[in-house]
């Protein structure tokens, strides 16, 4: 006796059903840490901006960046970048860039 083995049509639509549900359940658990971490993702604020930067040397650099409401300036060397201040953005100020 022989037993029937499912045809290749139907093993076909098992594994696009099984790629589906993997897929499904990858969407859903993104999904969900996206809202449980809301700095993944690009969220609006989450991205730097560069006001200014200014050339000291042939290397180092002074750097003016806006993030979350604050304001830093940092010195940017070759391998290391250091906070010299930081401080609340003032409101509707507009700095040069």
């Amino acid at each position: 006796m022989t037993t029937a083995s499912p045809g290749w049509w139907t093993q076909g639509v098992a594994t696009v059903l099984a790629l589906l549900l993997v897929l499904a359940l990858a969407w859903v658990l993104l999904r969900t840490l996206r809202r449980l971490q809301p700095n993944l993702g690009g969220r609006a604020g989450a991205v730097p901006q560069l006001l200014h930067s200014t050339g000291l040397g042939p290397r180092e650099r002074l750097v003016l960046v806006r993030h979350r409401g604050r304001e830093y300036l940092l010195g940017v060397g070759t391998g290391s970048v250091t906070v010299i201040d930081h401080f609340e953005a003032e409101a509707g100020e507009e700095r040069p860039g």
